[in-house]
């Protein structure tokens, strides 16, 4: 039965897609259609399946998160517990839960999420407002008056009422294609609705925009399923309210951040640089990407990439790491990157995949992809312990061992926080990894990641199997083992990534120290042959057969990395890195000590693989006048808190 309710979900997922596939000139391979295979991703996979989500869960429920939902829909006595964005993690581990469903179907977490479902449905009222602090407070009591305003959406930059619910539909509709159950899209809908009638410029609605943006990123996946213009509209109308506050009643612009903070300082299309709090930030920037696409907008395209310019180019950590500043979680000054002072929040990593991604599917550039392969591999990866019960909220360049980060939290991971939309975005991002991997543009297939696992697509009207297998990010080499049912003709399009054509990241913010570029090998069926990369693309046209093999080999050499001069907390430093991975060195392999250590230009560090060390982990060792050990940045803190440091005082030879 479940079965086939998922696969009727499906059927009415693809067919919604039939938009998509028109408005997004790329979309991605499905994760249904994924299936994962042993290696570095799917052991993480795993732990999140089996120890992060329910962890979450429990943390959930031990917290009162979950209560809440019972208590405001009159199913139980108390009072609110916690902060009034709670919500919302409640409905983005359900969001994971539901992507861990697809991959790996299990009848015990699939009733807990419908009892789940129970409590928000009860916690809805008729309308169809779904907000708990509120509901339980009521109106025009002094708690709800200095934290969600005296009424219904009359403080929504800082009551978080839009940005709950819109984690709400991305979880209906993750629920309904891995259930074929409407039960959650059905709650979600009647909020959208509720939605839909208050907020406009008709007489009696409100001219509001969501504080802490995500509603749009969900009233658009709504739209997607329910093929419901309403959602859209809504979506481009929270969109391009922004920068427009003397429509708005006053209360609302009431907090002294200022409205550069929520990014509502100018309309979006005058917007030209990354601003404010990273995390709204870039949801709102996803939101505009899809709006971008279904909507033809070029003018959103184009304030997108001077953005996206900004942001990289001028903002960005080595580590794919976004907002550099700990008051307002906010991007700073360009090319201001304190690293023991670094945020990088983990939630801001996550905005970020999800940015670049859109970003990707809308140009088909590779430069999205290269951007997501870093943060993928280290700012996202560094806010997860090895165990996948341990987080860090903010990913720092450097650490003491004693400096408290941002949000209270200790040099050291910790289970959970007061605030804790970092471990949720972990629970809710890392289950749905194998939707990214793939991707199509009428017959051609991408390969974006390289990541053990298999899809099943239909080209030119022939079903093909591709297999991927690699070492992947240790090993250099991946095999891509191609099966038409019969020989048909398409062109397999594979990623070409920046470190592998001497580019660290787009733009000049950050070069190698050497000019070694060596070109990938590519062999077919074994023949050694030409590679040709276009924008960050081979693309092999061919008939494929059965059983064809391509195989490429990339160089995994280890570069030193050097920052733009302009980088001023990077000035005459380097940082390492091999393949994707950033590299840091810790105490605990270096008598110590980490921040002061120093590395010569032509210092030559060896790989050497440690399957006892930190999981399975490729270190690398530097011998001789300089002794050192580096390990990948994203492992830093699993040993107990010490010093750690990504770059390092450069001396000469």
């Amino acid at each position: 039965m479940i079965r086939s309710l998922r696969l009727s979900a499906l059927l009415l997922i693809i067919g919604s897609l039939s938009g998509y596939a028109q408005d997004y000139p790329i979309v991605p391979v499905l994760l249904a259609q994924v299936k994962m295979q042993p290696g570095f991703w799917n052991t993480r996979l795993e732990t999140v399946r089996n120890v992060t989500i329910p962890h979450v869960l429990a943390k959930c429920e031990e917290t009162g998160r979950i209560d809440n939902f019972a208590v405001a829909g009159g199913l139980k006595k108390g009072t609110f517990r916690g902060v009034r964005f709670d919500d919302s993690d409640v409905f983005k581990v359900v969001e994971g839960a539901a992507y861990s469903l697809q991959l790996k179907y299990d009848a015990r977490l699939d009733r807990y999420l419908d009892s789940l479902i129970t409590l928000f449905a009860a916690a809805q009222e008729p309308d169809g407002y779904l907000y708990t602090f509120r509901t339980i407070h009521k109106d025009s009591t002094g708690l709800v008056d200095w934290t969600a305003g005296p009424t219904r959406y009359s403080f929504e930059n800082g009551s978080h009422e839009l940005y709950n619910v819109g984690h709400l539909y991305e979880a209906a509709v993750a629920h309904f294609q891995a259930t074929g159950k409407r039960s959650l899209l059905d709650i979600a809908v009647k909020n959208a609705d509720h939605l839909v009638k208050t907020f406009g410029t008709r007489p009696g609605q409100l001219i509001v925009v969501p504080g802490h943006e995500e509603t749009e990123i969900g009233l658009v996946r709504l739209y997607r399923v329910t093929g419901e213009k309403r959602y859209l509209d809504l979506a481009r109308f929270f969109v391009d309210m922004r920068g427009r506050s003397d429509k708005r009643p006053l209360f609302l612009d009431a907090h002294n951040l200022g409205p550069a903070y929520f990014q509502d300082h100018k309309p979006v299309t005058q917007q030209t640089e990354a601003v404010g709090h990273a995390v709204r930030a870039q949801y709102l920037y996803a939101g505009m990407t899809d709006l971008a696409a279904l909507q033809q907008n070029q003018a959103y395209a184009e304030a997108l990439k001077k953005i996206w310019n900004d942001a990289t180019t001028r903002k960005q950590y080595v580590t794919g790491g976004v907002g550099a500043r700990e008051n307002g979680e906010a991007f700073d000054d360009p090319y201001v990157l304190p690293n023991d002072a670094a945020y990088a929040e983990t939630c801001a990593a996550t905005a970020n995949l999800f940015w670049n991604h859109r970003l990707f599917l809308l140009t088909g550039e590779s430069k999205y992809m290269d951007v997501f392969e870093r943060v993928l591999y280290n700012g996202f990866l560094g806010g997860v312990g090895l165990a996948g019960n341990t987080f860090f909220y903010v990913n720092p360049m450097s650490s003491n061992g004693k400096r408290d980060f941002g949000n209270g939290e200790p040099a050291r991971r910790s289970d959970w926080f007061g605030v804790s939309c970092c471990p949720t975005n972990v629970a809710r991002f890392l289950p749905s990894l194998p939707g990214y991997i793939y991707a199509l543009r009428n017959n051609e297939l991408f390969v974006n990641l390289f990541i053990d696992s298999q899809t099943e697509q239909t080209l030119n009207n022939t079903p093909v199997s591709l297999r991927q297998q690699t070492g992947f990010p240790w090993d250099g080499t991946v095999k891509l083992t191609v099966s038409p049912k019969q020989a048909v003709s398409f062109p397999l399009v594979i990623r070409i990534p920046g470190w592998a054509r001497n580019e660290p990241m787009p733009g000049d913010l950050y070069r190698y120290a050497d000019n070694r570029n060596t070109q990938p090998r590519l062999t077919i069926n074994g023949k050694e042959t030409p590679l040709t990369v276009e924008q960050g693309y081979l693309r092999i046209l061919r008939t494929w057969k059965p059983g064809d093999v391509v195989t490429l080999t990339f160089d995994m050499a280890v570069r030193q990395v050097m920052a733009n001069p302009k980088v001023k907390a990077d000035q005459g430093r380097i940082a390492v890195e091999r393949g994707p991975i950033v590299y840091c060195a810790e105490g605990t392999d270096n008598h110590g000590q980490a921040l002061n250590l120093t590395v010569a230009p032509n210092q030559t560090f060896t790989p050497e693989f440690r399957n006892d060390l930190l999981g399975g982990v490729t270190v690398l060792k530097s011998t001789g006048a300089k002794t050192m050990t580096l390990i990948p940045y994203y492992a830093w803190c699993n040993r107990g808190a010490n010093e750690m440091a990504v770059w390092f005082g450069q001396v000469s030879k």
